[in-house]
């Protein structure tokens, strides 16, 4: 019997961090509900104001996002396989997007101080907060990023415009990510 279970834990440890709609997975001993997928685009006059997001970053420094920017906010964590999957695409995205005034933040929950560091170096070249017990993600009250990996796009006016509950692809981003950026 605890062999069995040994087993499943291991199977689903190997799974990965997504999974389907409401299933729960078990991956280094972090606990989450994997989303179906999905993701949300709001027109932009059915857009939420997004809770303040601050914190301390990766390196110790204290951050504020800016205003007046489109934000990718990518939430993450070292022991997230799809999250490791998706870091070269969101990379490439920023590189391409920074020019057009798009600022990117990753946001490391869940997850060890030297783990994400670890993580981050060599992956990542935009900002990355640490927090370890999920504040900024749990102040998304109105459209919560409650799966690992998610990815949250905010627009100039600091209004939530578009919410990937899944891992997100290179393409799948820039097309999301240019129109909100070419607002006025």
């Amino acid at each position: 019997m605890r062999r069995a279970v040994w087993a499943l834990v291991a199977v689903l440890a190997l799974a990965g961090c997504e999974g389907g709609k409401d299933s729960q997975s078990v991956t280094n001993q972090q606990r989450y509900v994997a989303g179906d997928g999905t993701s949300q685009v709001f027109e932009a006059g059915q857009r939420k104001k997004a809770p303040t997001v601050s914190g301390t970053l990766l390196d110790g420094a204290k951050y504020a996002l800016p205003a007046g920017r489109v934000t990718v906010i990518n939430f993450w964590a070292s022991w997230c396989a799809p999250c490791r999957t998706e870091a070269d695409d969101l990379e490439e995205v920023y590189q391409a997007s920074k020019a057009k005034g798009v600022d990117f933040l990753g946001i490391d929950f869940r997850d060890g101080q030297d783990a994400a560091r670890s993580f981050a170096e060599g992956r990542m070249t935009y900002p990355s907060l640490f927090d370890p017990a999920g504040k900024v993600a749990l102040s998304f009250r109105d459209v919560p990023p409650n799966t690992i990996p998610a990815t949250i796009i905010l627009d100039k006016q600091g209004r939530v415009a578009a919410v990937i509950r899944k891992p997100v692809g290179r393409g799948e981003l820039q097309k999301l990510v240019d129109p909100i950026a070419a607002e006025q």
